[in-house]
């Protein structure tokens, strides 16, 4: 079973684009799949990477094979292995990082220590790929939403320079 976000829905019909949930997968199994080559998989196997579990060492070195050899197969290579730090990624640190709570902020909503507390590791994820930038993905603020961050009262959000 995937992790389906609303603020990805039009994702999950499409497939035209990698899922938070499948971004994270990849990082577990420590491959780097690019978009164009994730195009190019066909719909089944695109919906095995989503679908197949990662819950054990197993389960990952299983996923890894099928991604292996579904892209040597498409491409005559395999796809780029991660580093052990690009890796750890897939685990989200306890705190959340400074960037990601200023572009929270930025976005108008409050993401304080005890709301990334709150939040289960999937939704520390996503917003950790998509708020740990120096430009934000245009889908923070729906995940915030989405997550049940809250908003910051008007008064206290930063103005535009």
């Amino acid at each position: 079973m995937i992790r389906k976000f609303k603020f990805e829905d039009e994702t999950h019909e499409s497939l035209q684009c990698v899922p938070m949930a499948v971004r994270r997968k990849l990082d577990r199994v420590g491959l780097k799949i690019g978009l164009e080559q994730w195009k190019s998989l066909d719909r089944g196997e695109r919906l095995a990477i989503c679908h197949l579990p990662v819950d054990s060492s197993e389960e990952c070195d299983a996923l890894g094979v099928f991604i292996r050899e579904a892209m040597k197969r498409r491409f005559g290579v395999e796809p780029k292995s991660l580093t052990d730090a690009q890796r750890a990624s897939a685990e989200p640190p306890a705190s959340a990082p400074s960037r990601v709570v200023a572009n929270a902020r930025a976005a108008g909503f409050d993401l304080s220590a005890a709301c990334w507390s709150r939040l289960d590791g999937d939704e520390r994820f996503a917003l950790m790929k998509m708020g740990d930038a120096e430009t934000p993905s245009h889908n923070l603020a729906a995940a915030l939403k989405e997550f049940g961050v809250p908003a910051i009262a008007q008064a206290d959000q930063p103005r535009a320079k």
